[in-house]
């Protein structure tokens, strides 16, 4: 079986849905959850910026991240979006093999 992981990712909220749709069509995605109502702090060009925004919480396949990483940066507004990879160690057997079946990986050539 392969190796799994949740992807985290912010946006603004009337990119959400648009994003996490082609990422499930482009097949880099089993499943997006997306948390709104978010307010972020950061630091942005030496200063501290703040927005509402939207987690996408995104389940897919660890040899899928640079497909997925390109496919959100050709997306998304933000010059330098967040696309940060946290792995799962373990889960429920049917639900980590439900991710495998819905997610397309290529070999890396």
């Amino acid at each position: 079986m392969a190796m799994f992981g949740v992807v985290l990712i912010t946006c603004p909220t009337d990119k959400a849905e648009t994003i996490a749709r082609v990422m499930l069509e482009k097949r880099v995605a089993a499943g997006v959850n997306m948390v709104p109502a978010l307010s972020s702090l950061y630091w942005w060009k030496n200063n501290i910026e703040s927005a509402k925004e939207t987690l996408l919480v995104v389940k897919t396949c660890l040899d899928a991240i640079k497909d997925l990483e390109r496919v959100v940066k050709g997306i998304h507004p933000y010059d330098v979006p967040q696309i940060v990879l946290l792995p799962i160690v373990t889960g429920n057997r049917d639900y980590l093999e439900w991710i495998d079946r819905e997610v397309e990986t290529r070999s890396e050539d």
